[in-house]
């Protein structure tokens, strides 16, 4: 049999490698504490639990579900992007749902690139963030994050030559997995920089709501005000728990938008309307849900931090996400797929190794906190234990 040259980009994949060594973890009856992927152990909110079980018992919600009856929920997105951003959108030609916001980052290039064209993707970055664009045919041009440059890229270094072949810029802060946030004024210039070379602007928005101490991270609608040249994608995942029902939607220039709604016709109906009709209540529904999981995270960050600061591992203190993102002990620097594969077989404790992010996130680990503190507390015995062993 015979596959297409787009999956030979798509080979290295941490992410399996990780799956097996928890697999191969679990065979030796080890209990693994899984701290490697960001799935939010909280529970979704009552009411969005209750507005899907009303549809479930509804009869006529059981069909296929095309455009115009995600409306409800359309409407239910604009509403809260006034309330929360203070922008009015139209629910019509400017916002779109997804199934996940991972959904729409990877069908996106195949609206806006032809093979040979050219995606400015960060580095370290989201890896579905790339997958995309081979998928598209398209080629990666990798910014590089650097932690002495707050983790935000240089704009002005891109060279002319790539920028004529260039087609998007995607960003997304809070950064995943730095942690790295950013600020209006930055977003501002991202934009600028786009209009003037006539870029579309991505930026991956799942962590709105997940900053701590008073933080509250800008949306690049907000320096878009007009939606010239922007999309942005939000995810239930993170500040509702709804990850497991796939629900997320765009929101941006109605040109853009239009193009990845073609996109999404030949591939999905979208999801059950149930789904659709919890996460609509979840939006415009009490909000305490939304700063009560801040509030766990948070707490859950500042234990983390003590429980490796005793281990003497010193790691930066994020502002926003629900990871810690910390750099390697010397012996491990340059492997940490190593580190971690090695680590989750010995002693059960998963974390996602920086080089599944990029080339520039090696030398890293990234901390889901996605356990109780006493369960993180657990995941650093256990990591000294390792460490003291290795050293």
């Amino acid at each position: 049999m015979r596959f297409s040259r787009r999956l030979t980009p798509l080979a290295h994949n941490v992410c399996a490698q990780m799956d097996q060594a928890k697999a191969e973890a679990r065979a030796l009856g080890r209990t693994v504490i899984d701290l490697s992927l960001g799935s939010s152990d909280l529970s979704a909110p009552a009411h969005a639990l209750a507005a899907i079980e009303q549809s479930f018992r509804d009869t006529t919600s059981h069909g296929y579900l095309l455009f115009a009856a995600t409306q409800n929920f359309r409407l239910a997105v604009a509403q809260w992007i006034e309330q929360r951003f203070g922008l009015q959108v139209d629910p019509q030609t400017e916002v779109l749902p997804l199934i996940g916001s991972q959904e729409g980052t990877a069908h996106l290039p195949l609206a806006l690139m032809d093979p040979g064209d050219i995606a400015l993707i960060p580095n370290p970055g989201y890896p579905s963030h790339s997958g995309g664009v081979y998928l598209a045919g398209g080629e990666v041009y990798p910014l590089p994050l650097y932690p002495e440059a707050g983790f935000l890229p240089d704009l002005t270094a891109i060279p002319g030559e790539v920028l004529r072949r260039s087609r998007f810029l995607l960003l997304s802060y809070p950064h995943n997995p730095t942690t790295a946030t950013a600020t209006l004024s930055f977003f501002e210039e991202a934009v600028a920089f786009c209009q003037r070379h006539d870029l579309v602007l991505v930026h991956d928005f799942p962590y709105c709501d997940l900053a701590f101490d008073g933080y509250r991270p800008p949306s690049m609608l907000q320096a878009d005000p007009k939606r010239r040249v922007t999309i942005e994608f939000f995810t239930m995942s993170k500040s509702y728990h709804m990850g497991g029902f796939r629900i997320g939607f765009a929101v941006g220039n109605q040109e853009v938008i239009r193009a990845l709604r073609q996109v999404k016709a030949v591939v999905d109906f979208n999801q059950y309307r149930g789904i659709l009709d919890g996460a609509a209540a979840a939006l415009t529904g009490p909000q305490d849900c939304v700063q009560a999981g801040v509030d766990t995270f948070q707490e859950r960050r500042d234990k983390m931090l003590y429980y490796l600061d005793n281990l003497g591992w010193s790691v930066p203190r994020p502002e926003a996400t629900l990871y810690l993102w910390a750099a390697l002990p010397t012996p491990w620097r340059e492997d940490s797929i190593g580190f971690c594969t090695q680590l989750v077989r010995e002693t059960g404790v998963a974390l996602a190794p920086g080089s599944g992010f990029g080339s520039l996130g090696e030398g890293s680990v990234r901390f889901a906190l996605v356990h109780p503190p006493r369960v993180l507390a657990q995941a650093v015995t256990h990591l000294g234990e390792f460490m003291r062993v290795k050293v």
